[in-house]
């Protein structure tokens, strides 16, 4: 499976990473809802259990992904400033460049 981060979203995850005092959760990317070909999703900070896999990125963030959801492989984590400050996750690889 494939993630990646974006340098904005990168610099907002690790200071979220480093204020957390519990230093074996790592970030979660999960599917909210999936409809039709595409799905919506949201972050948390978790532990991987038997029904995830660890992905590394290239920013040194560890995110965590259930195995068998396909809609996950491939995520891109971005952070907007404008129009709205947030995490924005699209799934290009599946045709899902955001939220309709």
């Amino acid at each position: 499976m494939k993630c990646k981060i974006t340098r904005n979203a990168a610099k907002q995850l690790a200071a979220v990473l480093e204020q957390e005092e519990d230093k074996e959760l790592k970030l979660r990317v999960y599917i909210t809802h999936a409809h039709g070909n595409h799905a919506h999703y949201g972050l948390t900070l978790d532990k991987p259990t038997d029904e995830d896999v660890v992905v590394s990125t290239d920013k040194d963030i560890d995110v965590i992904m259930q195995k068998d959801q396909e809609l996950l492989d491939g995520v891109v984590i971005d952070y907007l400033y404008l129009p709205e400050e947030g995490y924005v996750i699209t799934n290009p690889s599946k045709g899902n460049t955001g939220d309709h």
